[in-house]
């Protein structure tokens, strides 16, 4: 995550207090908190429907489109946060007038929105829900964002819209507005590029799908994505997938493998010289090539690796490839691998199979690779379980947090209360095991 896009989310969204709190003659402050509240919260949704555009540029402020989605994710809790404390504490203020029929709308509209976001928050964070619900939920919220931007604009308050705070953050509902609109468009309006299916290729129990341009095609680096409609297939839903090759003549390869219910469909009904649409490129998981270095692939997530592979010059630094499947015949790719392997004397590929009793951890990683492994970059692909146990482990050999490199290929992660019951527990019992002793 870019820290500057955190930075800049942080102090829009901080300002509002400074204007706020410079007005004369504002004798509630407990009430003008609870205003300040609200302006913070509509300013965080603004920014959630900004970051959900895609737009160019954006990852280049934010980081890796993934790293956007978590960005957005945490904007609209922290959002949901302020309007619920600023429905708790009372915002009205003595002295503004009296109501008129519009002041009233906009403040039952204010009372719809805050319970729908709710509603619709907590589907969106809840991971058992349906992805078509889930999504559901994403284009509904901008709705209710935009009666949340009128009761802003018609609600009795202790400033004017034509006042900086309300030009500011009037401004901020306006840009979120947009944004909102923009994600409403059909594909076909938005920026994209047309393939059509050339190959299918069965390997290791999933599909490799490369794709022709039929007139200019994407401009992507190993490692970057492409969120893909397949026009011929039954579900018009963009799904994001790695490109698993991206050759010179312009035809890109995805791999996909059955784990949901759209890769399931997808393996069964796409054809060849079937259209797909393809927005992106997007990501920033790229290929370092400066110093050794150490890949992590976990299943398929092996696809950015093999990108990168094809790319990696047989001139630069050692790289060893941990491939984690379930068995040798399921690995995708695997031959591939192996032939570039035996072509690029620096690529290293170490094959792990569950089924054959093995098991990867740092303590293998380190006995493997050659030289400092505090000096490596160790890049990360697959599940998020392996991950933290791998991250954790590779601590003790001096791998700093700055040195492995990961996308957050699961965009939809709930809010991390698992995660954070089982850091408090192990603290505790790393605590217990201190006293003990």
């Amino acid at each position: 995550m870019n820290p500057v896009g955190l930075i800049l989310i942080i102090a829009t969204t901080v300002f509002p207090a400074y204007q706020l709190f410079s007005l004369p003659n504002v004798a509630d402050q407990i009430a003008l908190f609870s205003q300040y509240l609200g302006l913070s919260a509509l300013i965080l949704m603004a920014w959630g429907q900004i970051l959900a555009t895609r737009l160019p540029g954006t990852e280049v402020v934010f980081g890796g489109l993934d790293r956007i989605y978590v960005l957005h994710k945490w904007a609209g809790i922290v959002a949901m946060t302020a309007v619920l404390l600023h429905d708790t504490i009372d915002a009205e203020m003595d002295g503004l007038g009296r109501e008129s029929a519009l002041n009233e709308l906009a403040e039952t509209l204010g009372e719809l929105s805050l319970y729908g976001l709710l509603i619709l928050v907590v589907i969106s964070i809840a991971t058992f829900i349906p992805y078509h619900l889930w999504k559901w939920t994403h284009k509904a919220m901008g709705a209710l964002f935009a009666a949340a931007t009128f009761h802003f604009f018609f609600i009795m308050k202790p400033f004017a819209m034509t006042d900086p705070a309300g030009l500011y953050t009037g401004l901020f509902c306006l840009a979120g507005l947009a944004a909102y609109i923009w994600t409403l468009l059909p594909d076909r309006i938005r920026p994209y590029h047309k393939y059509t299916v050339s190959n299918l290729e069965k390997t290791g129990g999933a599909l490799a799908i490369t794709m022709t341009p039929t007139k200019k095609g994407l401009k992507a680096a190993p490692g970057q994505f492409g969120v893909l409609h397949f026009k011929g297939h039954r579900s018009d839903e963009p799904h994001p997938f790695s490109f698993s090759k991206i050759s010179e003549d312009g035809s890109l390869r995805v791999t996909v493998k059955a784990l949901g219910d759209f890769t399931t469909r997808l393996e069964g009904s796409v054809k060849v010289g079937e259209p797909v649409s393809i927005q992106g490129p997007f990501g920033r998981f790229r290929l370092f090539g400066k110093s050794s270095e150490v890949w992590i692939a976990g299943g398929i997530g092996i696809t950015p690796f093999l990108a990168w592979a094809h790319a990696l010059d047989p001139n630069s630094a050692t790289v060893d490839l941990f491939y984690c499947v379930k068995s040798k015949a399921g690995a995708p790719h695997l031959s591939e691998l192996e032939t570039l392997a035996k072509a690029k004397p620096n690529l290293r590929l170490h094959l792990i199979a569950s089924t054959e009793g093995q098991r990867l951890s740092a303590d293998i990683i380190a006995e493997t690779v050659v030289g400092d492994l505090a000096q490596s970059t160790v890049s990360f692909c697959g599940p998020v379980s392996l991950r933290n146990t791998l991250q954790s482990g590779l601590r003790r050999f001096g791998v700093s947090s700055r040195r492995f490199h990961f996308e957050e290929f699961e965009f939809r992660t709930g809010i991390g209360l698992k995660n954070l019951a089982a850091w408090v527990w192990e603290r505790r019992a790393s605590k217990a095991a201190v006293n003990a002793s």
